[in-house]
């Protein structure tokens, strides 16, 4: 065995590829304290931004995975590894993969948008996609609802980032509508001042706020009337079940008499 000549390729490999080793390791070195420093950095600007917290750390981990893939794609190339190759069987993979996951990819970007422009916000009472709940949870794919019933509803985050929404807890107070009735025979007067009384003693209805009692539907046997009573975006349901059971002891208590339900049925056709 020639000694001599395994010694003389191996200073010669070491000539050749230590110098890129060395060289790889120290760009190895400094581009992981550079990628920490940036995303510090980062983090800083969006905490003086006031972005959300819970978006934070799902943006500062994207932006640490992509900065450390160029690093490596760097580091190969300095050692010699032809990266073009590598980075169009990277891609045709990708596209593969996207078009298996087409959907799911939808889902992850409109999760990304929820995140980034919010529509809504955990703990808000919302509309969509037919559903009425309050947002337990924004995930990377879906929207967690839970209903009044306490049903919990599982959306798409890509449809709800391309349909209608309505964020019923954005302003901080709400409306609740409602129609009642009575008996032509009690008269107008009474019927307000009966229903007015409800809405007084409400203990969830603001009071701040003037709440509307209007006379909607004058019929030969009834008359109709819109309440609107105003209250706080999550008091909406209580406001909603305290008025109607309330109406229909109060009536009892002033007298009020309701249409009969054969009338009732007649004039709600007209």
């Amino acid at each position: 065995m020639n000694y001599d000549l395994i010694k003389a390729q191996i200073i010669a490999t070491a000539s050749e590829y230590g110098g890129k080793i060395l060289l790889a390791i120290l760009v190895l070195i400094i581009g992981r304290i550079v990628i920490g420093k940036i995303t510090s950095m980062v983090s800083s600007l969006m905490d003086k931004r006031h972005v959300d917290r819970d978006v934070q750390p799902f943006l500062n981990s994207l932006i640490s995975v992509m900065l450390n893939i160029m690093l490596l794609l760097s580091i190969a190339g300095i050692l010699g590894i032809q990266t073009t190759s590598f980075v169009a069987v990277l891609g045709a993979a990708s596209l593969a993969v996207g078009f298996a996951l087409q959907g799911s990819l939808a889902n992850f970007a409109g999760g990304v948008l929820i995140l980034i422009f919010k529509p809504y916000r955990v703990g808000e009472l919302i509309n969509a996609q037919g559903f009425t709940g309050v947002v337990e949870a924004i995930q990377i794919f879906n929207t967690i609802l839970v209903t009044v019933d306490n049903k919990t509803i599982i959306l798409p985050n890509g449809a709800l980032s391309t349909s209608p929404i309505t964020n019923i807890s954005t302003k901080g107070k709400i409306r609740v509508d409602m129609v009642f009735a009575a008996g032509s025979q009690n008269g107008v007067d009474a019927i307000r001042a009966s229903i007015r009384k409800v809405t007084n003693a409400c203990p969830t209805a603001l009071k701040d706020v003037e709440h509307d009692i209007l006379v909607t539907k004058l019929t030969e046997n009834a008359i109709f009337f819109d309440v609107r009573v105003w209250t706080l975006s999550e008091n909406y349901w209580d406001t909603y079940y305290y008025v109607n059971e309330g109406i229909s002891k109060q009536y009892a208590a002033d007298g009020i008499g309701a249409p009969k339900p054969a009338e009732l049925s007649v004039a709600l056709k007209q």
